[in-house]
This record gives C-alpha cells, structure tokens and sequence, in this order.
C-alpha cells in the first residue's frame, strides 16, 4: 500500500510597508503579544458618564472603534497620571525604556471589533493598549495563533499593527522577532503604507480574522 505524503503547508508570510522619512521600507510581521496586568484606579462616575454619553453620541455599532476626547478627559480625571506612571513601570520592566515619551496617546472606545490589522496606518508602530472599562465579557483575539486575552481594567498589551486582531465575545518573552527591509525593492515603487501576504496585498475577513491575498 502506498502512503501518499501530507502536503507541506508553508507558512504565510505577512510584510508591511511602512514610511521612513519619505522612503517606504519593508519589515516583517511579528506574531509576539506581551501582556500584563496592572493596578490602575477606577475613572470616576462622571467621567464614565461623559464616555457613555459620547458613545450614545457617536451612534456606535457593534465592530466599531472611534476616540474619545482625551484632553477633557485628562482634566476630569486627576489620576490619570497615575494611569500613565503603570503603564511606563511596566514597559520599563520589559526593557522597553522610555518607549512612552515618543509615542502618541489615544482615547479610544470600541463594541467590540472586528478582524483588521492597523499597519495600513501604523506600520512603522507598535501598539500598546491599557483597558480602562470592568470586564463585559470580551477578548482581544489574534486569530493567527490562537490566543486571546480578557479584557478587564488594568489589562495591558504590546503588539505588532500588522498583527490581525478583534475584540470579540469571551466563549466565541520580549517584542522581538521582526527584521527591516525584507523587500526594498517592492518598498521603493509604493506611494502608500499597506500589507502584503505572500507577494500580494493583504486583506483580513472581517467575520474569520483570516489573511488572504487581494488577487
């Protein structure tokens, strides 16, 4: 009886194209997630009334992400500093430094959200999200490996932007591992940031997290 060999699946490889100055360079997409949890203070009635009612506002459905004012919100919160102090303490034990004081602050609101990638925007970034709401319920979710993170107040995460995730419905070692100008020769004929999988622009299903090719 012959025994017919399992095909060998390769590996999909996602590059983003990134801007650098006024050139677009190429690196690769690094699957790492760090997360940790740290001790940051309840925000304060009022100020989870004024989100609530900029996200009644705003008409969020459900996959949405949008930001909220962060200036009015640094104003109403006086520990918000605090909020600040937790998050580089953390980065600091991961020998991240000072990552912090050059990296740009957003307030954001979501219910829930679907698969996507950011690198189309941030490619040249990392992110690093704290949770400030309770636990609803819900996960952060890369799909790619499988893993998923609740989300809770104090809940802090590090990943790549090309890196595909969703918050999704709960049930349902060091950032590293990412090489530059993997492909400088496709990086030289763009005029935009994006991603591409296996030699072709990537998109991400909304419903599955999976990445395919946009041909």
């Amino acid at each position: 009886m012959n025994h017919c060999p399992k095909p060998h699946r390769v590996r999909d490889l996602l590059t983003s194209y990134f801007w650098s100055g006024d050139a677009i360079r190429s690196r690769s997409v690094s699957d790492v997630v760090l997360c940790g949890m740290l001790d940051v203070p309840i925000p304060p009635a009022r100020l989870i009334a004024d989100w609530d009612r900029e996200v009644s506002r705003q008409g969020l459905e459900p996959g949405d992400v949008e930001p909220l004012p962060l200036a009015r919100a640094r104003v109403r919160w006086p520990d918000y500093a605090c909020c600040v102090k937790a998050v580089s303490d953390w980065t600091h034990t991961l020998e991240l430094l000072d990552v912090l004081s050059t990296s740009d602050v957003a307030l954001m609101a979501c219910r829930g959200a679907r698969y996507h990638l950011d690198a189309t925007h941030y490619g040249g970034a990392a992110f690093c999200n704290l949770f400030l709401s309770e636990d609803r319920g819900l996960d952060l979710h890369f799909p790619s490996t499988g893993r998923r993170i609740p989300l809770t107040r104090g809940t802090a995460v590090i990943f790549d932007t090309g890196h595909p995730h969703a918050v999704i419905q709960r049930g349902s070692s060091g950032f590293n591992g990412v090489a530059v100008d993997i492909d400088p020769v496709n990086a030289l004929q763009m005029n935009e940031e994006q991603v591409w999988l296996n030699g072709a622009r990537a998109i991400v299903c909304p419903d599955s997290g999976r990445c395919s090719r946009a041909d």
